[in-house]
């Protein structure tokens, strides 16, 4: 005869690994080239002078220098305006 009774199952108990995304140069920070400059998912940032982004929407340094962040105005298709983050390395 068991001494304990069976446990039952369960759904849960499972984690996905962090991606480590996020900002790692801040603004007036200097960079050269190469260097990762965001990590994002999707285009939160968009690349500017001085900027590329990669194919999983890294925001990379394509020259050596300072980082700086501005928003700025962007008519769509339909007419309508809205504000756009961009990262440039000067």
């Amino acid at each position: 005869m068991a001494t304990k009774k069976a446990g039952g199952s369960t759904k849960n108990g499972r984690d996905s690994n962090a991606k480590r995304r996020g900002v790692k140069r801040f603004g007036s920070e200097t960079v050269n080239a190469g260097e990762i400059i965001i990590r994002q998912k999707g285009t939160k940032f968009r690349p500017g002078n001085g900027v590329d982004m990669g194919k999983d929407f890294t925001i990379y340094a394509k020259v050596a220098g300072q980082v700086s962040f501005t928003e700025q105005s962007v008519i769509r298709f339909d007419g309508r305006r809205y504000e756009r983050k961009f990262v440039h390395v000067s």
